[in-house]
């Protein structure tokens, strides 16, 4: 469904489009900009202007051009965000959280929602009971929770459309069924903040909300940040805004409590940090019981059981018990293992490689015996 109307987004018509021959001319263009990309720094600003301009551009270019002739505008529209979704899948590692202070805001932002994950309750919100519906808050956390599979700056924005649209059904089935006056954003506005902190918990990946929101205000087309998706997109921002500026006195609760549930939540997680590192030390008794099943196997996996597991301590360990701390040490042990395994693979290659030409001679030396055999009867 698109954002702001019910026309299916072609992406894979655009695509066939762009693969007739008389689409050449579009088709440079498009690459042309995709590659003047790598001869700038990046800027997300000028990175923004710099598309918005070219699909303006574009639009006038497709709507002159010959494989569109008598389109609708329901065409041009589908046309405009299969180009979009092309451009920015091409660039997004490029323009997604490109700047060292929105991968240090992201993280800020994550390392609060986890603190406030572990005493805020909606009565802190002032959420009316009546609006306290798991199931919808589920949902519209699954919502939410998809933003970062995907790369283009329309499907993001659709699951926060997705998202929203959970919370205002939910509001709106309130007022009918429970007579609850509908106070506009004082009722929307808490149910978003308290889903968003939610919704971050079950992440396996960091939420990068403010690189989300930002990519998506950037880089989605301008004429789309209208209406109905305007303002469920300005108030996720609000959201946002509140969670990075929220202090005792944005809650209903006192002052002392709001500070004593942080410092606890900062102790449970430091503890949690030295739990898994203890559990990451220990072989455990699953581990121990590997290294006994493959004792009577030989020197080589006593070794590898030995040295391997103490040096990859992140074997058994789940995704919930991972810290920010542990990103150095994993991608120090990512690099090793790729590294012993490209390093095994070409010895493997060589080898194999080196008995081939040892063994050819072997194989041939029978049907050669039995030659000579016959010639000296």
């Amino acid at each position: 469904m698109d954002a702001n109307s019910s026309q299916p987004l072609t992406f894979y018509d655009f695509l066939d489009r762009m693969r007739n021959p008389a689409s050449l001319d579009l088709v440079r263009a498009i690459k042309s900009f995709i590659v003047s990309f790598s001869f700038y720094a990046a800027n997300p600003e000028n990175d923004s202007k710099k598309l918005q301009d070219f699909l303006v551009t574009m639009e006038d270019a497709i709507r002159d051009h010959p494989l569109w002739v008598g389109a609708t505008e329901e065409e041009i529209d589908s046309a405009m965000e299969g180009l979009e979704k092309y451009v920015m899948t091409k660039l997004f590692s490029r323009t997604f959280a490109s700047s060292p202070e929105d991968t240090k805001v992201d993280q800020e932002i994550s390392e609060k929602i986890s603190l406030l994950q572990n005493f805020l309750r909606p009565e802190h919100l002032d959420i009316p009971a009546v609006l306290r519906n798991e199931a919808s808050w589920l949902l519209a956390e699954k919502e939410l929770q998809k933003i970062n599979a995907f790369k283009a700056p329309r499907e993001k924005l659709l699951c926060i459309l997705n998202c929203c649209r959970v919370v205002n059904n939910l509001l709106l089935n309130a007022a009918m069924s429970e007579d609850h006056i509908l106070a506009g954003a004082d009722d929307f506005l808490p149910v978003l903040i308290y889903i968003t902190i939610k919704a971050s918990s079950h992440c396996a990946n960091p939420p990068q909300l403010h690189s989300n929101l930002k990519f998506i205000q950037l880089f989605r087309r301008q004429e789309k940040l209208v209406s109905e998706v305007a303002y469920y997109f300005t108030n996720l921002v609000s959201a946002k805004s509140f969670i990075v500026d929220l202090e005792a006195k944005s809650l209903s609760m006192d002052a002392v409590e709001f500070q004593e549930g942080m410092e606890a939540a900062r102790e449970a997680h430091k503890a949690a940090g030295v739990e898994a590192s203890a559990r990451q030390m220990d072989p455990g008794p699953s581990r121990k019981m590997l290294f006994r099943e493959t004792d009577s196997k030989g020197i080589l996996v006593n070794e590898l059981m030995v040295g391997g597991l103490s040096k990859y301590p992140f074997m058994e360990a789940e995704s919930g018990e991972l810290t920010v701390g542990d990103v150095e040490t994993l991608l120090a042990t990512y690099k090793d293992v790729v590294l012993k395994y490209t390093t095994l693979c070409r010895a493997l290659k060589r080898l194999s490689v080196s008995n081939s030409k040892t063994e050819s001679p072997v194989l041939l030396v029978p049907p050669q015996q039995s030659q000579g055999k016959g010639k000296g009867k």
